[in-house]
């Protein structure tokens, strides 16, 4: 049996554990740059009267007048809260898979049938109780149907977030509850086609034939098929895929005309890629650095450019990265523009182990040894303690607007969270 463990209203609730005064309130959290609503608690959902989902700077006055806490992303706690949960749920099994940062499947294979029910409760219970977080409970015999569950223990309160779907009769009676819609995998177009084959629930789809699913919808849809028949069709995937291209790229907290400043956001970003690379064991033959204006402003000129540097060793030194990276920019930065984004994209991406050397360059080993020594010392002391001076220390200039941004409670001493003051003793 398979279990998928997902956190409810992510975000919001991340934001609500350190605020207990926040507790049936309405919650929403804010994309970079505070642009628009990204996540809601089912306080704010339920508030149809208010177009959710907007640009805050259209709906930021409803979401005041009706009581709505609104907050700028804290990925940095959303990721640390994540990692709890995860390290919970492998106390529980052996195998866990990663599925997103919300969201694991966990093999329940061990676990007697008789007592799955009480073994979601205790994992829903063990996760409230050590990080606040509410979490739903879907158990079946494969991810589809766990999915499903899941879904259903969301919406039924009477299961108190926890479904167990082990029977023929129970996994009838799940499927028939599921619209075509609400199946994971199946897209709006195949969603509409399916129904005009009177195909409206995720019953009636596993009476489809396999050979039309196979032929229509690709191996995908057979999956699908064969996953809500209850045979296994998707592997747990317990160790993440090595990425084959890496990149960020964020939006200025304000337009930039300024060449230095942009060099410091891009070295920023640099490092964060290259941090990506050395953690997975891997090097990067090929650079890409964009640079672009804002093309939803009607006022300013308009301008994009991209550029592709062929590396002439693969390599995850941030140093040498960096060095590439402002060359590259150089190349395609043009005065009079008011930049709105810059970029950075590794790919070729190599193991670190098999890199071919140049005779007829120095050998460099010693910079990507030098970066994993920054490494250590920034995982012990905190992110960027140690960094390359090309960051400069104007990053305020240059980052995303987080005005609404809630302290970092678990990561950072100075955020922590404070719950009372003792009064010294006379």
């Amino acid at each position: 049996m398979v279990a998928l463990v997902d956190c409810n209203s992510f975000y919001a609730s991340c934001e609500a554990v350190f605020r207990p005064d926040l507790k049936g309130k309405p919650i929403v959290v804010l994309s970079n740059n505070d642009g628009c609503v990204i996540a809601a608690n089912k306080e704010a959902k339920a508030m149809t009267h208010i177009p959710m989902y907007e640009p805050i700077f259209k709906i930021k006055n409803q979401l005041l007048t009706n009581g709505v806490n609104f907050f700028s992303s804290n990925y940095t706690l959303y990721g640390e809260m994540s990692q709890r949960v995860i390290n919970i749920l492998k106390t529980f099994s052996p195998k866990v898979e990663v599925y997103s940062i919300d969201e694991s499947f966990l093999d329940l294979s061990t676990v007697p049938r008789d007592e799955l029910e009480a073994h979601g409760h205790k994992i829903k219970d063990t996760i409230l109780q050590y990080t606040g977080l509410p979490v739903g409970v879907g158990i079946a015999r494969t991810k589809v149907l766990a999915k499903v569950a899941n879904r259903m223990a969301k919406k039924l309160p009477d299961l108190q977030h926890v479904c167990v779907v082990d029977s023929e009769q129970s996994e009838e009676e799940l499927l028939k509850w599921c619209t075509i819609d609400d199946v994971w995998g199946i897209g709006k177009q195949h969603a509409k086609r399916l129904k005009s084959i009177n195909v409206h629930d995720a019953h009636d789809f596993t009476r489809l034939p396999l050979a039309w699913v196979r032929k229509e919808m690709t191996v995908v849809g057979e999956r699908l098929w064969r996953e809500l028949n209850g045979e296994k069709a998707i592997e747990m995937v317990m160790e993440p895929k090595k990425k084959k291209g890496i990149g960020t790229a964020k939006s200025f907290g304000k337009k930039l005309t300024d060449l230095g400043l942009i060099e410091e956001a891009c070295a920023f970003y640099i490092t964060e890629v290259a941090e990506v690379l050395r953690a997975q064991g891997t090097c990067a033959s090929q650079l890409t650095i964009f640079l672009t204006t804002n093309y939803h402003s009607d006022y300013d000129k308009q301008y994009a450019n991209r550029i592709t540097l062929k590396l002439e060793v693969p390599t995850n030194s941030t140093f040498i990265l960096i060095k590439e990276a402002n060359k590259a920019l150089r190349k395609i930065f043009k005065l009079g523009y008011r930049y709105k984004k810059v970029g950075v994209d590794v790919t070729g991406i190599v193991p670190e182990n098999e890199v071919q050397g140049n005779l007829f360059r120095p050998n460099l080993n010693s910079l990507s040894v030098l970066s994993k020594t920054v490494d250590k010392l920034n995982a012990k002391f905190g992110k960027a303690k140690v960094r390359s001076s090309t960051l400069g220390k104007r990053m305020k200039q240059w980052e995303l607007i987080k005005e609404e941004r809630s302290p970092r409670y678990t990561t950072q001493w100075n955020e922590l969270l404070t719950v009372g003051k003792c009064k010294p003793k006379a």
